[in-house]
C-alpha cells in the first residue's frame, strides 16, 4: 500500500488543507503483506474523523492501512477541524467541500472510480454524523455509509457530554435551538429524501451501550426502522466512546461494505 500525506488547496474553503490517502499497490517481494492491486480505477472509502481529531488520526489510532490492504480500495481521510461536516454559519463550507469538491480533487490526483457503486463513506462520532449526512443528502454519490458512535441527533445534545461543544454548535449552526427541521437535521433529511423517492444508500450504525451518545443512536435506529431505511444496526455491551472500540468496528465496517 502507498500512504500519502497530501497538502492541497480548496477553492470552496479558500485555504490550503490536508488529507491522508491510502492507495493499493502490488509489490512482488514485500514481506508479511498480501497486497492486491489492479489497473482499473479504485473503489474509494472516504473515512471521516471526530471532533477533536484530524486527517492523521485514523492512521495513528488504528491499523487501517493493514486492514484495507487485501481489499483493493483507496481510503481518503480529510481534515475538517471542528466543522461537523457542515457549511458553517461562522466558518468554512465543509459540507460542500467534503461532498462535492473533495471527490473531484481526489479523482484528479489519483486513479479513483467515479461510479456511485464504488464510492463509500464512514466516520466516528462527529464523522459518523458527517458520513450519514453526506450519504442522505447526496444519495446519488454513495453506495453505502457507516456511522461508528455517531452524533446522529444534533438537535438534541446528549446529557453530560465529555466536552462542552456549545460554542462549536453556535459557530456551525448559528443557534443551538434552531437545528431541528433543517438541512442539518438527519431526521429531517430522511423525511425529505423519502418524499423525493430517491434510492437510499445502505447504512451501517453501531454504538457501545455505555457510550454517552447511546441514547442518540437508539433514537436514530428506531427512527430508521420506522422509516424502513436499509439500516444494519450493531450494539456492543460495555463499550464507551473510545478508539479501542472503533479499531474493532472499522474492521466490521470494511467487511460489511466490501463483502
Amino acid at each position: 500500500m502507498a500512504l500519502i500525506d497530501c497538502n492541497f488547496y480548496s477553492e470552496v474553503l479558500g485555504l490550503s488543507t490536508s488529507m491522508m490517502v491510502i492507495l493499493p499497490q502490488q509489490p512482488m517481494s514485500q514481506i508479511g503483506m498480501e497486497n492486491i492491486a489492479h489497473t482499473r480505477k479504485h473503489k474509494t472509502l472516504y473515512l471521516l474523523h471526530g471532533l477533536s481529531d484530524d486527517h492523521t488520526t485514523w492512521t495513528r489510532r488504528t491499523s487501517i492501512e493493514r486492514y484495507v490492504t487485501p481489499l483493493e480500495i483507496a481510503v481518503v481521510m480529510p481534515n475538517v477541524h471542528r466543522s461537523f461536516y457542515t457549511d458553517m454559519c461562522y466558518g468554512g463550507a465543509y459540507e460542500t467541500f467534503i461532498a462535492l469538491e473533495l471527490p473531484e480533487i481526489c479523482r484528479s490526483f489519483f486513479p479513483l472510480s467515479h461510479n456511485r457503486d464504488d464510492t463509500f463513506i464512514a466516520g466516528i462520532s462527529m464523522g459518523g454524523y458527517g458520513a450519514f449526512k453526506c450519504a442522505l443528502r447526496y444519495p446519488q454519490n454513495y453506495r453505502a455509509a457507516a456511522s461508528l458512535s455517531g452524533v446522529l441527533d444534533v438537535a438534541n445534545n446528549p446529557d453530560n457530554p465529555p466536552v462542552n461543544i456549545e460554542h462549536d454548535l453556535i459557530n456551525i449552526f448559528g443557534s443551538i435551538s434552531n437545528i431541528a427541521g433543517t438541512k442539518n437535521d438527519l431526521f429531517y433529511i430522511v423525511k425529505q429524501l423519502k418524499e423525493k423517492g430517491e434510492p437510499i444508500p445502505e447504512l451501517y450504525q453501531c454504538c457501545g451501550n455505555t457510550d454517552f451518545l447511546y441514547a442518540q443512536n437508539i433514537a436514530f435506529r428506531d427512527f430508521a426502522k420506522k422509516e424502513e431505511l436499509p439500516l444494519t444496526w450493531q450494539e456492543d455491551p460495555g463499550y464507551d466512546h473510545t478508539w479501542e472500540y472503533w479499531d474493532i468496528r472499522i474492521q466490521t465496517v470494511l467487511e460489511w461494505m466490501f463483502r
